[in-house]
């Protein structure tokens, strides 16, 4: 491995988790209940509400992400393009199944509509966390390698 390939290893090895800590906090404990309720509604204070909850998201990211490899000392393998690149990929993604139509499309898509419509309570969640997740990785190797 080259230097540079060290570097971002231990970059992606930081930045991961801390996305990862970062979305729990975010969706759960930053996420506002008047967002939580209204952001799968139609219209204007739907697309308000996911867009108020996604914007306290990702700065509960970018804080933790500038705190963590800050404390790391290896804030300065990020580069600007790389943190920005990772969170509107993070934001877009998460706004769109936060959306919730979107989020029944896709299971549906997929071969999971019976799963979300068999009542199970856990079903959406479940999913919605997942897709959340997987795109935090996409997210994570964005912001170490741009």
């Amino acid at each position: 491995m080259t230097p540079e390939q060290i570097e971002t290893a231990i970059a992606f090895g930081a930045v991961a988790p801390t996305l990862y800590a970062a979305h729990a906090v975010g969706d759960h404990w930053v996420q506002s209940h008047t967002s939580a309720c209204a952001k799968g509604t139609a219209g204007a204070a739907g697309h308000r509400a996911c867009l108020t909850h996604v914007l306290t998201y990702l700065a509960t990211c970018l804080v933790a992400v500038l705190a963590v490899t800050a404390a790391l000392g290896i804030l300065d393998t990020l580069t600007a393009t790389g943190v920005v690149v990772g969170l509107v990929v993070n934001g877009l993604t998460h706004y769109v199944v936060d959306r919730r139509k979107p989020l029944v499309f896709l299971a549906r898509l997929t071969g999971h509509g019976g799963w979300i419509d068999s009542g199970d309570p856990e079903a959406a969640y479940k999913l919605d966390q997942s897709w959340h997740l997987g795109w935090l990785l996409v997210s994570a190797v964005l912001t170490v390698t741009l």
